[in-house]
């Protein structure tokens, strides 16, 4: 083989140079989580997950497999599927999982779960990028795990993946955190637009200097405006939050709690297909359950609206009327879409091989 020119030397030296460069890896997340009081500190987040690309799209089962839901029916809620939508359909793209957080330490992380058990040939990045598509860095799973080198893991070891979350309020409101990736293409204008919320807010929750600074790929906490609710303060899910989009299976799964397309009021109905014998009555007089009445008004609307429930001494659901200024109800909640279209994160790794591909074909030319 002829000895390269002179001329192209330089050339060569860059290309090495790229080559020993490692991948470029993402950020690890960490979601400030400040809430310290004994329940403040714990709630239920919400988290977006899309299988990276050149995998099979997942069935509903499986993702519940793989995040350690407890039941079908609660992805089925995150995501406002129908209740009759069963397990081996195909998971919707990308998919909303729910699960629970807990604030240590100024952050917060899902409490637990997900886990996951090390199969061969697995590195931590692997697991990090391929499996769980960059919701974690291999960083975060190492120090979660106490992994001191994360090429190095033992077959049978089992991780928790600490997904960044948060319980805290915004603006003073209290909100449904959703820990979102960034796919590519996208800006902080149209994730503001698509999940309701304003670009300031997203800046300054994820401390970004402006919207410039955005990756794709990056995991940002986006606050979901919440539902109010007539739930009582000592009832058991009285901390109950339902954002747009989504509904909650509560009550031991007797009620089914919405947030309404027309007010920012929580709508409950007595879930469907469930034993009468089993699920206790609710209701306000002669008004079942979600019922609602005009009154002389026209700008009111009289409903009876779920309290919550108890089990100190028996299974008992509340309902309480509430009359509603459907004239003046403020901003309707903007359509917050559980499956985005936005295009999904083409993998860093595929780009620099493609480049690597490219520069070799070219340096073929001159030897």
């Amino acid at each position: 083989m002829a000895p390269l020119p002179a001329s192209l030397m330089p050339c060569l030296w860059l290309f090495l140079c790229l080559l020993a460069a490692p991948c470029p890896a993402a950020r690890a997340a960490r979601f400030a989580c400040n809430a310290t009081a004994p329940r403040a500190s714990t709630c239920q987040a919400l988290v977006s997950y899309a299988p990276p690309n050149g995998t099979a799209t997942p069935t509903l089962a499986a993702v519940r497999a793989l995040f350690q839901l407890r039941s079908h029916r609660a992805l089925l809620a995150a995501n406002g599927l129908p209740l009759s939508t069963p397990p081996t359909a195909p998971a919707p793209v990308p998919l909303r999982v729910r699960l629970p957080c807990l604030c240590s330490g100024g952050a917060g992380a899902t409490f637990q779960r997900p886990t996951y058990r090390v199969r061969a040939g697995d590195t931590l990045d692997a697991v990090a990028r391929g499996v769980f598509a960059g919701l974690v860095t291999y960083q975060d799973i190492a120090a979660a795990n106490n992994v001191s080198d994360p090429n190095r893991v033992a077959v049978g070891q089992q991780l928790w993946i600490p997904v960044p979350c948060s319980c805290d309020l915004v603006g003073g409101q209290p909100v449904v955190h959703f820990t979102y990736v960034v796919p590519a293409g996208g800006s902080v204008s149209s994730i503001a637009e698509e999940f309701g919320t304003t670009e300031e807010t997203i800046l300054t929750l994820n401390k970004m200097p402006d919207a410039k600074s955005l990756l794709a790929g990056q995991v940002l906490d986006v606050p979901l405006r919440a539902c109010s609710s007539a739930i009582s303060s000592t009832a058991i899910d009285r901390n109950l939050l339902v954002p747009n989009g989504s509904y909650i299976l509560t009550a031991n799964n007797c009620v089914k709690c919405g947030c309404s397309s027309s007010t920012w009021q929580l709508d409950c109905q007595s879930t469907q297909g469930l034993s009468s014998s089993f699920c206790p009555a609710a209701k306000c007089g002669d008004m079942f359950l979600g019922n609602t009445s005009s009154s002389t008004s026209s700008c009111e609307s009289t409903a009876c609206s779920y309290a919550g429930y108890t089990n100190s001494t028996s299974f008992a659901i509340l309902a309480n009327v509430t009359t509603t200024n459907v004239c003046n109800a403020g901003m309707t909640p903007t359509a917050q879409p559980a499956h985005s279209s936005a295009l999904r994160l083409e993998p860093v790794w595929l780009r620099w091989t493609e480049l690597v591909a490219l520069s070799l074909f070219t340096l073929s030319f001159f030897v």
